[in-house]
């Protein structure tokens, strides 16, 4: 990014109209670049080319400002009308393009995906954001009823599996407001992108007298917050986690989940890839990119319950899985229990697990295969260099967020492998989040 000019003499305040504004390109984490009198502006609720009206929501940074856009002056061929009533400026955080067409939503992922690859990696690719269509055969408590041509329903609805609510003392569940600890209201009809059993959270609440709200209403100005109620519309039917004592959800035990032609027993509120569609696409995509042959060896790092090792333990693999959840690996010891002495998991943190020396808890020296699959903030240079120093012959490397991957792959760059295909897949419509599987070999 250039840097700012010297802002005029003469700012807003904090909540006060901007503009004006034509807005620029789209930057990592769903807002455009937009500048005024010198000043960078990251602004919501906009798309490139607009013209529009900016209010101010934070000035703390004296290289930016943060805004939303109020006003529509020259609205985008792309735009559409938000199906959500409090998607907009000053309402729900969860959905970044609700106000975005499907279509030019996976542009605007595209776009962001390529300018992190050129600046933090160097690389120059144009790489498509697949559409990732619904199963064609969801439990009527899933996400989709009958069959479906795009993310998430045909309107990019409705596909969400795990959602999170947080509840007021008034039995009154919502979701918090972008970059706030406040917490708005659902409309009567729930959340729009939730699957249809989890949508309505006053379904999972019990020993509270629930209390209408206003669409958009700010729940914690008004109420206590009492609690945290997790919706999961799995495999096995709609589950509702969280305080059963306070009346909040009616269960804490582990769910089942169906994906790569095994079920899965994971935690109520562990993790779980959120699209019904996500697991069986991401192990397609991971078992292409390693082309994995019967006899080889394997590490999935960051296992969680064990889904791209049972994918590899299928293919003939010998897989060690290492994962931090202590929880996590007692679930998939559990799901490849028939894996026998072709499965082996190790409950301690990547970095530590690959640095820690020969004997008891250690990993072997050289394997020909590993699958990454870390939190956002990626794996990291030092776990980076001692899967190279494994010597693997293929990796693949699992990613949510574009900035976490591309540095990444800079490292092994640096190290002698070099990136060999790269998939980005439309996992969460709606959002400005996308999820890519990335194919790294030796140069």
């Amino acid at each position: 990014m250039p840097p700012a000019q010297e802002p005029s003499e003469s700012q807003p305040q904090q909540g006060e109209p901007v503009g004006p504004v034509t807005v620029g390109p789209i930057a990592h984490g769903g807002h455009c670049v937009a500048r005024h009198d010198g000043r960078v502006i990251f602004v919501r609720h906009a798309l490139p080319g607009e013209r529009v009206m900016i209010k101010i929501t934070d000035d703390s940074k004296e290289r930016f400002w943060r805004g939303d856009a109020t006003e529509i002056l020259q609205p985008s061929p792309d735009r559409v009308p938000a199906p959500c009533p409090i998607s907009g400026p000053g309402g729900c955080g969860g959905c970044d393009f609700q106000h975005v067409d499907l279509a030019a939503q996976r542009r605007l992922k595209a776009a962001v995906l390529a300018e992190q690859l050129e600046r933090l990696a160097g690389l120059e690719l144009d790489v498509a954001v697949e559409e990732v269509p619904l199963p064609s055969e969801v439990s009527e408590q899933g996400a989709a009823i009958g069959p479906s041509t795009s993310s998430g329903l045909a309107n990019g609805l409705g596909w969400r599996t795990r959602m999170r609510y947080l509840v007021d003392d008034r039995g009154r569940a919502g979701l918090r407001q972008h970059r706030s600890h406040r917490v708005i209201a659902l409309p009567e009809e729930g959340c729009r992108i939730a699957a249809p059993g989890i949508a309505r959270p006053a379904d999972g609440l019990r020993g509270i007298g629930s209390e209408p709200a206003q669409d958009g209403t700010t729940s914690s100005e008004s109420a206590g917050l009492v609690g945290e109620l997790i919706g999961v519309a799995a495999a096995d039917g709609t589950h509702w986690i969280g305080d059963e004592s306070g009346g909040i959800g009616d269960e804490s035990g582990p769910i089942v989940e169906h994906a790569a032609g095994r079920d899965w027993r994971v935690a109520g509120d562990g993790f779980w890839q959120v699209h019904p569609a996500a697991a069986d696409t991401l192990v397609d995509a991971v078992l292409e990119g390693l082309a994995p042959s019967a006899g080889e060896s394997a590490f999935d790092l960051y296992c969680g319950v064990g889904l791209f090792t049972g994918a590899l333990i299928d293919a003939g693999c010998r897989v060690i899985g290492v994962e931090a959840s202590r929880r996590a690996i007692t679930d998939a010891r559990h799901n490849l229990a028939d894996a026998g002495s072709r499965a082996r998991f190790l409950a301690a943190r990547v970095d530590r697990a690959l640095r820690q020396p020969r004997g008891k808890g250690s990993l072997p020296q050289s394997t020909d295969l590993v699958v990454l699959d870390p939190p956002r903030t990626g794996a990291g240079r030092a776990v980076v260099e001692q899967v190279v120093a494994r010597g693997p012959r293929a990796i693949a490397y699992v990613a949510c967020d574009p900035a976490a991957l591309a540095r990444d792959l800079a490292y092994f760059m640096r190290q002698g492998y070099q990136l060999a295909n790269l998939r980005a897949f439309d996992l969460f419509p709606m959002t400005h989040h996308l999820e890519c599987v990335a194919t790294i070999v030796p140069r």
